[in-house]
C-alpha cells in the first residue's frame, strides 16, 4: 500500500504541475506578470513562465495549489529510507497503518542447540524429554499506527504491535504445537530533528513503552517492561538505528526473568544497507559486564511477487525469544518476507 500511495502522490504532483503549465498560456514578457496586483498570483505567474522555459522553481509561499505537492515530489527523490518508513514527508497522511520491525515468514528454521530446558518437568512427565525437533518454522508479523501527528508530520504519536512465533509444525510426535509465542505492543512519540552530523542525516528520534512478553504461566512465563529510546541516522543507501532501554523493575514475586539485562543488556545497534532492491542488516546486542549478547544477520531479495521478497536470517547468541532468552545457539532460517526494518 505504501508503494502504490507513493507513486500515486508522485504522478499526481507531475499532472498538478503539468495541467498548471499548459492549462495558462505562459506571458512573453516579464511586463505582463508585473501588472498583477495579488501576491500569490504574481509569483505563480513568474513561476508560469519559468516552467514554460524549461526551469522548475520551488512553489511561491502561499500558493496554496502546489504547496505540499511539488516539495514532496523532491524530497522522495532524496530516497531517505527513514522519512518513507515513518511518514515524515508532508504531503503523508496524518494517519497511518503501516508495517513496523519485519513482517516474514521462515519455512525452515534449524537451531545447532535445541532447548528443551524451560520444557523438562512437563517432558519428563510425558516421556518426551527430548521431543522437540532441531527444526521448525518461525513467522513474525508488526504493524504500527500514527494517532496524531503535527502539520508538519515532525511530530507523531505511534502505537505498535509485534509478533513472533516459533512454530513446531514438522513435529507429528507432538502434534505440530507452537515452542513459543512473543508478544510486544508499544507506545512511543515520534521526532524527525533532521540535522546533519557529519555526512549522516539524523532523521528519527522514539520515546515510548514497550511491553512483551510471552503470555504464559509458571515455570515457562517470561516478561518485561522497558522505557525505549530509538535514534536513526542515514547517508546514501546505509541507515543505522540505535536503541536503547531502561528495564522497569517489577517485585520478586512478580519477575519471571530477574536477570535478563545479563543476556539482553542495555541497548542494541542495527545497520541497514540497500543496494539494487537487495537489503542487508546487521544487529548486535548484549551486556560488556557480563560478556553475553547476540548478532543477527539478514538478506532480502528483490521483490518477486507483489511485497514479497525471498529471506535468509542468521542468529547467534541468547535470546532469540523470551522462552531462550538465556539460552545460548546459532540459528539459519529461509523464506519470505514483505518488508526489513526500513
Amino acid at each position: 500500500m505504501k508503494y502504490r500511495l507513493g507513486i500515486a502522490a508522485a504522478i499526481a504532483s507531475v499532472l498538478g504541475v503539468c495541467g498548471a503549465a499548459f492549462a495558462q498560456t505562459a506571458p512573453t514578457a516579464p511586463s505582463a506578470c508585473e501588472t498583477i496586483a495579488s501576491d500569490p498570483d504574481r509569483l505563480a505567474c513568474y513561476d508560469r513562465r519559468s516552467l514554460g522555459a524549461g526551469i522548475q522553481l520551488a512553489p511561491a509561499p502561499g500558493d496554496d495549489a502546489r504547496k505540499g505537492m511539488l516539495p514532496a515530489l523532491f524530497e522522495r527523490g532524496t530516497t531517505s529510507l527513514i522519512d518513507a518508513s515513518w511518514g515524515f514527508n508532508a504531503d503523508s497522511a496524518r494517519y497511518i497503518i503501516d508495517v513496523h520491525n519485519p513482517n516474514y515468514l521462515l519455512f525452515a528454521r534449524y537451531t545447532d542447540n535445541v532447548n528443551t530446558a524451560p520444557y523438562s518437568s512437563a517432558a519428563q512427565a510425558s516421556g518426551q524429554q527430548d521431543a522437540i525437533d532441531s527444526t521448525e518454522a518461525k513467522f513474525q508479523i508488526s504493524f504500527k499506527m500514527r494517532m496524531w501527528a503535527t502539520g508538519d508530520r515532525r511530530w507523531g504519536i505511534w502505537g505498535a504491535y509485534t509478533q513472533q512465533n516459533q512454530w513446531q509444525v514438522y513435529n507429528a510426535e507432538i502434534s505440530r504445537p507452537f515452542r513459543e509465542t512473543n508478544y510486544m505492543p508499544e507506545a512511543f512519540v515520534s521526532y524527525r530533528p533532521g540535522i546533519d552530523l557529519g555526512g549522516f542525516h539524523w532523521r528519527l528520534l522514539n520515546v515510548g513503552f514497550n511491553h512483551q512478553s510471552n503470555g504464559r504461566t509458571d515455570q515457562l512465563s517470561r516478561s518485561w517492561n522497558r522505557i525505549v529510546a530509538d535514534a536513526g541516522v542515514e547517508r546514501d543507501k546505509v541507515a543505522v538505528l540505535a536503541k536503547v532501554w531502561y528495564r522497569i523493575k517489577e517485585s520478586a514475586d512478580k519477575d519471571d526473568n530477574p536477570d535478563i539485562t545479563d543476556y539482553y543488556g542495555y541497548g542494541s545497534l542495527t545497520a541497514i544497507y540497500k543496494r539494487h532492491d537487495h537489503s542487508f542488516s546487521l544487529m548486535g546486542r548484549g551486556n560488556v559486564r557480563t560478556g553475553k549478547g547476540a548478532a543477527q544477520l539478514t538478506w532480502s531479495s528483490p521483490r518477486f511477487l507483489g511485497p514479497l521478497r525471498w529471506y535468509v536470517q542468521g542468529f547467534s547468541g541468547y535470546g532469540e525469544s523470551l522462552i531462550d532468552y538465556n539460552w545460548n545457539q546459532r540459528t539459519i532460517g529461509f523464506g519470505i518476507a514483505i518488508n526489513d526494518a526500513l
